[in-house]
């Protein structure tokens, strides 16, 4: 997904035109982010990948079909045509982690981090709010499947909460696959800012060249499946383990400007550029999964009582 591409603080839109975004943005809101096509290939390997102990209703043809479709859903919230929802939601696809950082620990609730953008004279939505989208919608799903279980063991209808749980699944499925790219992690979103001894390209095509024709043309189930980890239950706090996925995430940006240097996003690249872009989906893919795995377990956890001890 792209964010700041279409961000008028960021990008005024004679820039986009000049670097060739201006058929970008012509184009219908599900052709945006990690390609139309990269998105769906992360919800549909995580779905196709989750353990047997996952219920059947998630796992079947007809769940793994809509959570892939479900893939691109937050970007065709990005029309003109909705612009509060666009304005609301366009920074929970990205966190810049370097002004995040400058303000101290990332508090796990978005609120306090809001509070503490203010308190600095920032702006929010100049810095992103990813990790707390992210952790909020996981949390929705294991509220969801939380009460799949009970309706099952009442032996109720569990259809309506089924559509629920799928629709959680792959709305996470988005954002979890934005964090697996290095660019919705850092400042140098798309072109170099700042001392650039390297000679990385300031230009402002990178971003949309590497997750969207390059990924569109060049990768497919296989070679990402491969490249997967195996399933496995998430330990300890959800949220801290999802800012330590964003930062390895981040470990990655300068590469991503290492390839394009060297033409690597340009028609089919190269062995080194393809297999980096394989590595990229298959951490969200295997993210997605684990975060979906993970929910499903704690949700047979039973719910604390806020009044127990008083």
């Amino acid at each position: 997904m792209v964010r700041a591409l279409f961000h008028p603080a960021r990008l005024s839109f004679p820039a986009l035109a000049l670097a060739g975004l201006l058929c970008l943005v012509a184009q219908p809101p599900a052709a945006r982010a990690w390609g139309n096509g990269g998105h769906r290939l992360v919800n549909r390997l995580a779905a196709k990948t989750l353990p047997a102990s996952v219920p059947e209703f998630l796992r079947s043809e007809a769940a793994v079909y809509e959570i892939e479709y479900l893939g691109p859903e937050p970007d065709r919230w990005r029309s003109s045509a909705e612009p509060e929802l666009n304005a609301a939601q366009a920074p929970e696809h990205f966190i810049d982690l370097e002004p995040a950082d400058a303000l101290g620990p990332l508090p796990r609730h978005r609120l306090d981090f809001e509070a503490k953008v203010f308190a600095a004279g920032q702006r929010p939505e100049k810095i992103g709010l990813q990790p707390w989208e992210a952790t909020e919608i996981w949390e929705r799903l294991k509220a969801a499947l939380r009460e799949y279980r009970a309706l099952q063991t009442a032996h109720q209808d569990t259809r309506g909460v089924e559509a629920a749980a799928i629709f959680y699944t792959g709305w996470l499925g988005h954002y979890v696959g934005d964090a697996s790219q290095p660019l919705h992690t850092t400042i140098q979103y798309n072109g170099w800012v700042g001392p650039n001894p390297n000679g990385y390209t300031t230009g402002h095509q990178i971003h949309w060249q590497f997750e969207g024709p390059f990924v569109d043309a060049n990768l497919h189930d296989p070679e990402v499946r491969a490249k997967m980890t195996e399933p496995r239950a998430i330990e300890g706090d959800i949220f801290d383990n999802y800012v330590a996925y964003l930062r390895d995430t981040k470990t990655q940006v300068e590469k991503v400007y290492q390839i394009e240097k060297a033409g690597g996003f340009t028609g089919a690249g190269t062995a080194e550029s393809r297999a980096f872009t394989a590595e990229r989906l298959a951490a969200g893919a295997s993210m997605l999964r684990d975060m979906i795995f993970t929910a499903w377990l704690e949700s047979a956890k039973p719910v604390p009582d806020p009044y127990a001890g008083k």
